[in-house]
């Protein structure tokens, strides 16, 4: 598709759904035709705040778009997915793709089947700090990541896993890309139905290691990326979005060093400065037009959802999950 702006509508305006409005609605490129949300009131109390038009059903806003981005709860992913895909729309369907591998699958095979842009919002690869240390990466060996926040409702519909871990599960599998060979993990439900905090040992078969945690149940708010590889070491703030990194000085085994400092060169990361879902939906606008490539495919998205269930899978076989009365 190339020419005019791409004709984009957003379904569901809650938390996210919001910001989805408020930045498409002045998004380059894009021409925000108008929202749907199964809730009249709020879809009429959001379109009245960011001055767009609500439209009274799925089909009536598919009729009128290109392409939609989607923020409703995750086990309508795959029925709402699947009603855009069939009309051809483009499709930016928020994370997790689905509730099940299998509504995944489906999703991808029809988007491929419909010759559709499927992206899945795994924003955190537009984070400023990630985007900062690309340039420096080169085949992770030891990847370590907290992910941690405070109880809030929103998102206890699904397992702390499926709600925050999988934004970490999709960033390992990009950073190292390789098959994983094995999943450990352990878990505990505290203030929901749902598992709410979870650590995982992922290994893949390039030898590398990822130990992950996600809580939703912690005091304090916390997103850190620690990356170890054979040139040093990269300690990254995912919430404020810098970084930093600690690599080997050329020819340092010829410094006679008797220090660590000695040897290792400290090198600040940055980045320009940028909202990541702005970033995210800038990307999605590009790739409907045929400008660019998708940044987080559907197979991607699908490959994170597998890896959570494993590790959802994990923590009911753990011998915590087996002490439980």
């Amino acid at each position: 598709m190339t020419g005019g702006p791409v004709r984009v509508g957003v379904v569901g305006t809650g938390a996210l759904g919001y910001h989805h409005v408020r930045l498409l609605r002045r998004l380059p490129g894009a021409e925000l035709v108008g929202i749907y949300d199964i809730n009249p009131a709020r879809a009429a109390q959001v379109a009245g705040e960011l001055e767009t038009v609500a439209y009274p059903s799925l089909d009536a806003l598919l009729d009128r778009v290109a392409a939609v981005t989607v923020a409703v709860p995750t086990p309508a992913h795959t029925s709402v997915g699947l009603a855009v895909l069939e009309r051809g729309r483009g499709l930016l369907m928020e994370k997790p793709l689905a509730d099940s591998v299998a509504g995944a699958e489906q999703l991808v095979q029809r988007a491929a089947a419909a010759q559709a842009v499927l992206q899945v919002g795994h924003v955190e690869r537009f984070n400023r700090a990630v985007r900062a240390a690309a340039p420096y990466l080169e085949e992770p060996r030891f990847l370590q990541t907290e992910r941690l926040a405070p109880f809030q409702p929103r998102g206890t519909d699904v397992a702390v896993i499926l709600d925050l871990m999988i934004h970490d599960l999709d960033l390992v599998l990009e950073l190292v890309r390789s098959d994983v060979t094995d999943v450990r993990a352990t878990g505990v439900a505290i203030l929901t139905p749902h598992v709410d905090i979870a650590n995982a040992r992922v290994e893949f078969s390039n030898g590398a290691v990822a130990n992950v945690t996600a809580s939703r149940v912690s005091r304090e708010r916390t997103r850190k990326l620690r990356i170890f590889q054979h040139t040093g070491y990269f300690s990254l703030d995912l919430a404020q979005g810098r970084g930093d990194f600690y690599r080997l000085k050329p020819g340092w085994q010829s410094l006679g060093a008797t220090t660590l400092e000695a040897i290792v060169e400290h090198v600040p990361l940055q980045a320009s400065e940028a909202e990541p879902l702005r970033l995210e939906l800038e990307s999605f606008v590009r790739a409907v037009r045929g400008e660019g490539e998708v940044v987080v495919s559907g197979a991607a998205g699908a490959q994170a959802l597998a890896l959570a269930f494993r590790v959802a899978d994990a923590v009911q076989a753990s011998p915590l999950a087996a002490a439980r009365p």
